[in-house]
C-alpha cells in the first residue's frame, strides 16, 4: 500500500513532492468552490439537516450516530494498522465485535462505557505518517475542506466503508443520504463558534485538526511544520 501511494504521488500528483511552504497556494479557486458549497449547504443540506434534528429525538440521533460509527471503526483499524499502531487496531476490532452484538448492530455503544476509547483514523493520516507533506489545502464541492494528501485518501477510505457494499442500490444510497444529513446535523449548533472570514476560519480550523490527528494529539508548535 504504502509503495502504491508513493507511485501515485510521483505519477499524478507532483505538488505532493515538495514541501509547500504556502499551505493555500490554491486560494482563488477555493474561495469559488467555497462560495459554491455554502450556496448549496444553504438551500440544501442545512434545511434538511435541521428537519431530521426537528423530528428525530436525541437518542434517535445518537443511536444513527453510533450505528455509523460502528461501521467507521473498520477504517480505523486499518489505518492503525497500517500506521504501525496494533495495539489500536486491536481495540478497534474489539469495539466492533462488542457493538455489533451487545450494542445492537451499533446503535449503542458499550465499548467506549468499558474503557475501550473510538479512534479516529484514515488514509490521509497514514500518508501524512509515512512520510508524505499534506500538500496544499484544497476545497472539494460538496465535501467542503481537505488537502490533497486527504483528498487522495479518500477513496481509499471509501473502500472500506461497508456501506458501499450494501444491496439493493437504493438501499444503500439512502444509507449514504441519512449519513450525509447526520454529518451536517452535528455542525448546526457549532456554527455559532464560526467568526470573521468564514473561508479562513475554516480552513485554519481544518488544518489545526488534521495537524492535531496525525499527530495523535501532540500538536506542534510551528503550525506550517506540516506542509
Amino acid at each position: 500500500m504504502k509503495g502504491l501511494f508513493f507511485i501515485l504521488m510521483m505519477l499524478g500528483f507532483p505538488a505532493l513532492a515538495e514541501q509547500a511552504t504556502d499551505p493555500d497556494p490554491w486560494q482563488g479557486l477555493n474561495k469559488k468552490v467555497h462560495e459554491f458549497n455554502e450556496v448549496a449547504d444553504r438551500y440544501v443540506m442545512k434545511p434538511v439537516a435541521r428537519g431530521y434534528k426537528a423530528v428525530m429525538p436525541k437518542f434517535a440521533r445518537t443511536g444513527v450516530q453510533n450505528f455509523f460509527a460502528n461501521l467507521g471503526d473498520l477504517n480505523n483499524a486499518a489505518n492503525n494498522f497500517l500506521q504501525g499502531k496494533v495495539g489500536d487496531g486491536l481495540i478497534d476490532l474489539v469495539r466492533i465485535g462488542i457493538n455489533s452484538t451487545m450494542g445492537l448492530g451499533g446503535l449503542f455503544d458499550p465499548a467506549s462505557n468499558v474503557g475501550l476509547a473510538r479512534h479516529n483514523e484514515d488514509f490521509g493520516q497514514t500518508f501524512s505518517v509515512w512520510g508524505a507533506p499534506r500538500g496544499p489545502y484544497l476545497v472539494l464541492p460538496f465535501l467542503g475542506p481537505s488537502t490533497l494528501t486527504d483528498a487522495i485518501g479518500r477513496p481509499f477510505d471509501s473502500a472500506l466503508d461497508p456501506v458501499r457494499y450494501y444491496h439493493p442500490v437504493d438501499h444503500r444510497n439512502t444509507l449514504f443520504a441519512l449519513d450525509q444529513v447526520r454529518g451536517r446535523a452535528q455542525l448546526l449548533s457549532a456554527e455559532q463558534a464560526v467568526f470573521g472570514d468564514k473561508y479562513l476560519f475554516y480552513r485554519d480550523a481544518y488544518l489545526q485538526r488534521r495537524n492535531y490527528l496525525i499527530n495523535d494529539g501532540r500538536v506542534k508548535q510551528d503550525f506550517d511544520d506540516g506542509f
